[in-house]
């Protein structure tokens, strides 16, 4: 069998090849990995707001990504979408609003409790509630189903002459009734 590191030298060396690969794609400028560089912004206040604020929004293609974390397209014409409304100077509240009167409160990754938005804020929880009343009702007729076992006379004669026995019995004796007869 071999050693421990005779069996640890051939992972390393694979491991330094990939390392070695990576890097040559690197210094060659490989398309791939220039393509998933986010581009920078030409003013990094304009960035920092826009983070920020898409932070709070929904992607509209993920659904379950901040608009900040997001790489699909969409949510790429967002961000731009709240530069170019930072850049016009409007407020926080100004840039959420144009976009909730534009997609919906949806696009808020944590939207308001008011009416239109009862059924996301409490439909999870009346999913669960119908759930449970389900599997309860279901239990419930499951259980009226079943009938009771019923002794026949012959079981019922045993089960009492196994009860006589046991009484009368003294407290060490293992004995039985077809014993004692």
């Amino acid at each position: 069998m071999p050693s421990r590191a005779q069996r640890v030298r051939p992972a390393i060396t694979m491991r330094g090849r990939l390392l070695a690969t990576a890097a040559a794609l690197l210094v060659a400028g490989s398309p791939v990995l220039a393509a998933d560089a986010r581009p920078l912004a030409d003013d990094p206040i304009v960035e920092a707001r826009m983070l920020t604020i898409s932070e709070e929004l929904r992607c509209l293609v993920c659904q379950n990504e901040t608009l900040a974390a997001s790489r699909a397209e969409l949510a790429e014409d967002l961000r731009r979408e709240v530069r170019s409304l930072i850049r016009q100077g409007k407020s926080d509240t100004e840039i959420k609003d144009y976009l909730v009167t534009r997609y919906g409160d949806f696009v808020l990754y944590r939207p308001p409790v008011k009416s239109t938005t009862w059924l996301l804020w409490f439909g999870p929880f009346l999913l669960l509630a119908g759930g449970v009343a389900g599997l309860v009702a279901y239990l419930r007729r499951r259980a009226g189903r079943v009938a009771p076992p019923t002794l026949s006379a012959a079981d019922r004669a045993a089960a009492e002459a196994l009860l006589a026995g046991s009484a009368d019995a003294p407290a060490g004796s293992t004995s039985s009734p077809k014993d004692q007869a």
